[in-house]
């Protein structure tokens, strides 16, 4: 009888667990607007499927990971994305690879991956890297940071604010696994002071309570 008792209690229990662990699959974009009108049908949750009869290997494969990125530009920084757009290949298995070169005192500047977690290994040079926890529960974000050396490995959670800066003055290389086929980006700054159209400089001013004057400099900046 305790037995019996014992195995319909275990059944109950499975069955709460696995209402409760059941959820949609997590978006591969921003958003996804219904429609009635395939016409209209541009994006779907991952991409259409190939028939498996038509693939080959060319559909599992990309090269140039080797070739440096030109870092000529503001921010001193690169970044080569391997994911779903270049290996058709990865179409739902959850992964992408990136190259990051960093010039001289470059950075990748503070940024988020809305949809992967990021691993970094590092090639060549040095970084000093770095990710911003949620808000706490005291209302605090807690900086955590490594310097990072050749051989180093380090992690950024999903959806944190993120860094890398190159504090050497030579060139460095990093490869970097992010678990997503299309992880996203947020780059902090040109979202909040370059977006299309630009925030209202009221909002903007009243949430970094500065002036106003610093604000329209800083949009005029990346815009």
């Amino acid at each position: 009888m305790k037995a019996a008792h014992f195995l319909s209690v275990l059944a109950v229990l499975a069955l709460a667990t696995s209402i409760a662990s059941a959820s949609d699959p997590s978006p591969l974009q921003d958003f996804c607007v219904a429609t009635n009108d395939p016409n209209n049908a541009l994006f779907v949750n991952g991409k259409f499927c190939k028939d498996p009869k038509l693939v080959t290997a060319e559909d599992f494969f990309t090269s140039g990971l080797n070739i440096p990125g030109n870092t000529d530009n503001k921010v001193g920084s690169i970044v080569t994305a391997v994911n779903v757009d270049r290996i058709p290949g990865l179409n739902t298995l959850g992964i992408s690879l990136v190259r990051i070169d960093y010039a001289p005192y470059g950075i990748n500047p503070p940024h988020t991956h809305p949809r992967g977690t990021e691993i970094l290994v590092v090639v060549e040079g040095t970084l000093y890297v770095g990710f911003v926890t949620s808000n706490q529960a005291d209302g605090s974000n807690k900086l955590i940071t490594k310097v990072l050396n050749k051989g180093d490995v380090f992690v950024f959670p999903i959806g944190l604010i993120h860094f890398q800066f190159n504090t050497g003055h030579t060139p460095a290389v990093v490869f970097a696994g992010i678990s997503s086929q299309n992880f996203g980006v947020i780059t902090i700054a040109n979202a909040v002071f370059g977006s299309t159209p630009p925030i209202n400089p009221d909002v903007l001013t009243k949430a970094f309570q500065v002036d106003k004057n610093v604000i329209d400099y800083l949009q005029k900046q990346f815009n």
